[in-house]
């Protein structure tokens, strides 16, 4: 049964369909991503500046071969060619992977000739090697190098161009720790006619100490005060799950329902900073299994 067939979704509700985040050199992350999730999640795998840009082939080959959907990060600024991107997808698509995070990438000067996810679309791989699933970053409290205005148009011209090329695009957004500036960015996107889907970016349960040292490091600059608020060092020491921004998603939404225009939230994607193995209990338990 969809989302939509419930007047007033739950967390649970909202739970259905949800993806989650791992890095792929970890290999305690893979095997836990290859016990625990069912098949069908889609686990993205994130990429890693420095590391070898083809380490993410085998991990995410093992995930298809159980059901589960790979959905590599690929940053534009990381790759050192066009024939690099070509062989990499290549491999990919040679384990079963059908889907990529087309990603700017956090490098101030780019290592090769793509500055965007918009260049990457433009060469053509994709449709070579048969990916035709393409997820593009979302920054509803804004990039600390990037104005919200470039963000947005530039977020037109993907899903325009992913269009003509006949590419499935969706919005995967950084995480966050309040709904309020969630909601006021998709207003502001829909208004453009960004009519993608998103899947709302939400830190899995971890310690608020851990919470907030990601927080800093991403950028994510509002939403640490909802972690700070009156913070001690005992309440450091203890844990925050993501129910308090799902829960404030369904009362900020019109009719309580987030995945409706013009708020439009189709699913979920968990960053797993306090360990994958603990997010998934947590979503089975909100779920009911």
């Amino acid at each position: 049964m969809s989302k939509s067939a419930f007047k007033s979704p739950s967390v649970a509700t909202m739970l259905r369909g949800y993806s989650v985040e791992i890095s792929p050199t970890s290999e305690k992350a893979v095997a836990s991503a290859l016990e625990r999730l069912e098949p069908g999640t889609e686990v993205y795998l994130t990429w890693i500046p420095g590391e070898d840009v083809f380490r993410a082939v085998a991990p995410a080959g093992a995930l298809r071969k159980k059901g589960l959907f790979p959905v590599p990060h690929i940053g534009a600024r990381h790759m050192e060619s066009a024939a690099q991107f070509d062989d990499l997808l290549a491999r990919f698509a040679g384990e079963g992977v059908d889907r990529l995070l087309l990603i700017g990438g956090e490098r101030d000067k780019p290592l090769g000739p793509f500055d965007s996810t918009l260049q990457l679309m433009q060469t053509g791989l994709l449709q070579k090697h048969n990916i035709l699933r393409a997820g593009i970053s979302g920054f509803p409290e804004g990039h600390p190098k990037i104005s919200q205005k470039v963000l947005a148009e530039s977020t037109v011209a993907k899903m325009k161009y992913a269009r003509q090329i006949g590419v499935e695009t969706w919005i995967v957004t950084q995480f966050v720790f309040e709904a309020a500036p969630v909601v006021e960015w998709l207003k502001g996107l829909r208004a453009l006619d960004v009519n993608l889907p998103v899947h709302l970016g939400l830190a899995g349960p971890a310690g608020i100490a851990t919470l907030t040292r990601y927080a800093m490091q991403c950028g994510v600059g509002n939403s640490i005060r909802a972690l700070t608020k009156s913070t001690s060092f005992g309440r450091l020491l203890t844990e925050r799950d993501p129910r308090p921004v799902i829960t404030e998603l369904i009362a900020a939404a019109p009719d309580g329902d987030p995945s409706a225009p013009p708020i439009g939230i189709t699913s979920l994607h968990f960053y797993t900073f306090g360990g994958l193995k603990k997010t998934v209990e947590w979503i089975h338990a909100e779920m009911g299994n």
